[in-house]
């Protein structure tokens, strides 16, 4: 999804268009974490009058995808403490995720949990780039996701794409400094293959380490970031 100019679509509300064009400029690390956002400037890439995009920025605001300091309106940047917040929600809401698809994955479900691993490891097989990273990213998203909704409880599904938008900015700003912290190929393998063979307490197992490796990888990076710009 590009912010070049272009005329929006009249049935969805212009509102709703420019809310989702916003966010998945700012999912997709067009907008970058800490950038400013200015209306007059997003209305114009989007062809559309400032209130419809005053009005998306605030429901960005309400999501936490946008932070408002002194009126000043930019995309949210999470700290190292942020992180581990967040990693620690999503440690209790993806363990029943885990367990609950080890007991309701179709077949359909794992060939396409499966799918993604071996895109992934393709990828990582590739000269690094910014868009690899990128699909990476997209790609670990849609493996935790998946599991999710083989979990078959959609109020779960719900809460973690909440915590996912987060979870993508946070992993968008190690990512840029950082591109190795995608590198988890090898964890994703192990969460599949419990999950495949039933075992409910190995997959919670899988996924418990797997996410604490995350978050400290994760908090590590950003706290490396935070100091680097603290001596500037």
């Amino acid at each position: 999804m590009s912010l070049s100019p272009r005329s929006l679509q009249r049935p969805q509300s212009l509102q709703d268009q420019a809310y989702q064009a916003l966010r998945t400029a700012i999912l997709s690390g067009e907008l970058v974490p800490g950038q400013r956002l200015i209306e007059t400037q997003l209305a114009q890439k989007l062809q559309v009058s400032r209130t419809p995009i005053r009005e998306a920025l605030q429901q960005l605001k309400q999501a936490d995808l946008v932070v408002e300091d002194r009126g000043v309106l930019s995309v949210a940047k999470f700290t190292s403490e942020d992180a581990r917040k967040l990693y620690e929600c999503r440690l209790a809401l993806e363990n029943v995720s885990v367990k609950e698809a080890c007991l309701n994955a179709s077949d359909r479900q794992l060939k396409q949990i499966e799918n993604l691993i071996e895109k992934a490891e393709k990828l990582l097989n590739t000269k690094p780039t910014k868009l690899t990273s990128f699909q990476l990213l997209d790609l670990d998203y849609r493996f935790h996701r998946e599991i999710a909704q083989a979990s078959n409880n959609e109020w779960l599904v719900s809460l973690l794409d909440r915590l996912f938008d987060k979870m993508i900015l946070v992993r968008i700003q190690t990512m840029l400094s950082n591109p190795a912290v995608l590198e988890v190929r090898w964890e994703h393998r192990q969460i599949y293959d419990a999950i495949l063979s039933r075992n409910s307490e190995l997959a919670v197992k899988a996924i418990q380490d797997h996410l604490i490796a995350s978050q400290a990888r994760v908090v590590l990076e950003l706290e490396q970031i935070q100091q680097a710009q603290t001596a500037i």
